[in-house]
C-alpha cells in the first residue's frame, strides 16, 4: 500500500501542471493533499474527471486559504473532518479517514506566520492535534501525514543558523512541539529510514531557491509504532514539480 502526502498550493492551479498525468505516475492508493485553497465543491469540481478514487474534502470558512482533501482508492469505513475544536476546525486543516487496520490523518499545520504573529497559536495547535491522535491511538494506529510546518533538526533545513528563531517552521517553540509528537510514540518514517539524508520537501519561490535547492523539510509521514515495521520505503519525490513542495510518502505491509 502507498500513502502520499503532497501540499499542493491550489487545487485549482495544480490542474494546470499535469497533476493527473502526476497522479498517475505516482500510482497512490491514498493521496493527501494539503493547501487546496478551494471550498469543498470547488474541489469537487477540480478533481472531476480523476477516475478511480474516493474523494473527500474539508475547507476553511475563509474562501481560498487552506483545505485538505483525500483521494482514496480504498472506501473508508467513515471520514471525520476537523479535531473537534470550533476555533481550529473553522481553518480546514485535518481529514481523518478510518480504515480496518489505522487511521489516516492529513493535516495541514498552521504557519506561525510574518513577525511569528501566529506563535502563540501555533503552539496550542500542536498541543491540541497531539491530544487528538493520541485519542485516535486509544482505538487503533494512526498514520499522520501532511505540511507540518516545521524543520525538526539542522539537517532538514538548508540554512539552520540564518532561520534558527527567526523564521517561521524554525523556532525552538516549534521543534519542541515537534518533537512532542514524537516523544509520544509517533515515528518520522523518511528519519527512521534515511537518518543522514539531506532531502528537502518545500523550497521558496524567492531566490531561485529551488534550483539551489536551498530548502526545508516540513512534509511528514508520521506512523503509530505499530505499523513501524510494515514501512518498506518512505520517500521524498523532489523531481516532481507543480508546486513549492514536493510529495512524500511511504509503502508500507500490514501484518
Amino acid at each position: 500500500m502507498k500513502i502520499i502526502s503532497w501540499n499542493i498550493n491550489g487545487v485549482r492551479a495544480i490542474q494546470g501542471k499535469g497533476f493527473k498525468e502526476i497522479l498517475d505516475a505516482m500510482d497512490a492508493d491514498m493521496l493527501c493533499l494539503q493547501e487546496t485553497k478551494a471550498q469543498v465543491e470547488q474541489v469537487h469540481t477540480a478533481l472531476d474527471g480523476v477516475d478511480g478514487y474516493h474523494l473527500y474534502a474539508n475547507s476553511a470558512v475563509r474562501k481560498g486559504y487552506s483545505g485538505v482533501a483525500l483521494l482514496s482508492r480504498i472506501e473508508p469505513i467513515k471520514v471525520t473532518y476537523g479535531i473537534g475544536n470550533e476555533e481550529h476546525d473553522q481553518e480546514g486543516r485535518v481529514l481523518t479517514a478510518e480504515f480496518p487496520e489505522f487511521y489516516l490523518v492529513g493535516v495541514y499545520v498552521p504557519n506561525s506566520g510574518e513577525a511569528l504573529a501566529r506563535l502563540d497559536y501555533r503552539q496550542q495547535w500542536d498541543n491540541e492535534f497531539l491530544n487528538y491522535l493520541k485519542q485516535l491511538e486509544q482505538h487503533k494506529p494512526v498514520i499522520a501525514c501532511g505540511d507540518f510546518n516545521v524543520a525538526h533538526q539542522p539537517i532538514d533545513i538548508a540554512r539552520p543558523k540564518a532561520n534558527y528563531n527567526k523564521s517561521a517552521g524554525y523556532t525552538q517553540i516549534e521543534i519542541d512541539g515537534f518533537s512532542q509528537f514524537l516523544g509520544n510514540g509517533l515515528v518520522d518514517t523518511f528519519r527512521a529510514l534515511h537518518p543522514d539524508s539531506v532531502t528537502y520537501s518545500w523550497w521558496s519561490y524567492r531566490a531561485n531557491a529551488r534550483a539551489n535547492n536551498i530548502g526545508w523539510r516540513i512534509d511528514y509521514v508520521l506512523a503509530s509504532q505499530a505499523l513501524v515495521a510494515g514501512v518498506k520505503e518512505a520517500f521524498i519525490r523532489n523531481e516532481v514539480f507543480g508546486s513549492d513542495h514536493c510529495p512524500v510518502g511511504i509503502s508500507f505491509e500490514l501484518a
